[in-house]
């Protein structure tokens, strides 16, 4: 299923806007420039923090899941699982440790918009099951823009 998309999208450029919410209460948001690029086997994407780029990639098993990094949220490459049945281009889940707590998830998904956009969404999820936002990027193909 991730070759029929993935390979749709190979080789393509994207641009746009994202939103990190820092704040507990999810309501408060940080604005930022971002791009993303697909290869044969994944994407990587940017996106800019206090003045400075971040990096990320998820990069797809044959077998299923990815290999998730960020280099301000996750800067150890992760693995993730596939969510089964989930809507959108793909869906993965992974935990994260937490000093002094029950280990953390985190959900990041891709979908297409109607229009053709792309949004990369990461939803944090407390160990007692509530979900929070924490990123949205909304792109916009290169080559639309041209």
């Amino acid at each position: 299923m991730t070759k029929q998309w993935l390979s749709k999208f190979q080789g393509t450029q994207w641009e746009g806007k994202g939103e990190l919410w820092l704040d507990p209460e999810g309501n408060k948001q940080e604005r930022y420039d971002c791009s993303m690029m697909f290869g044969h086997d994944g994407l990587d994407y940017t996106w800019l923090y206090e003045g400075e780029t971040k990096k990320g990639s998820f990069t797809f098993n044959k077998a299923g899941g990815a290999i998730w990094l960020d280099s301000w949220h996750q800067p150890k490459s992760i693995p993730c699982v596939d969510v089964a049945n989930a809507w959108g281009l793909f869906t993965v889940e992974c935990c994260y440790e937490v000093p002094s707590s029950p280990s953390w998830g985190w959900r990041s998904k891709l979908s297409e918009r109607p229009n053709g956009d792309l949004v990369l969404q990461m939803t944090n999820i407390a160990p007692w099951g509530e979900e929070g936002r924490a990123v949205r990027m909304i792109f916009t193909s290169v080559a639309d823009k041209a």
